[in-house]
């Protein structure tokens, strides 16, 4: 292939948009979670539970005590 002979291909684009990707149904363990959850509120339990392990003016803001536990149960 000789110098400045070669063919200029456009590159497709790289990102797509969220609205392009495919929707699919939930998890069952996660729909099922879900439900107990908003059954038993869980949320307000957890919150009862650790209340005692956050103060109200010392330390950083903290983070919402349900957002916490699911960062712990899933991640």
């Amino acid at each position: 292939m000789a110098m400045g002979r070669r063919k200029h291909e456009r590159q497709e684009a790289m990102f797509i948009s969220i609205a392009e990707l495919p929707v699919t149904a939930g998890h069952p363990f996660y729909e099922k979670l879900n439900d107990a959850r908003r059954t038993i509120a869980f949320y307000c339990r957890v919150e009862a539970v650790c209340e005692r392990f956050y103060h109200e003016k010392l330390g950083r803001p903290d983070i919402a005590r349900w957002v916490y536990f699911r960062m712990l149960l899933i991640g």
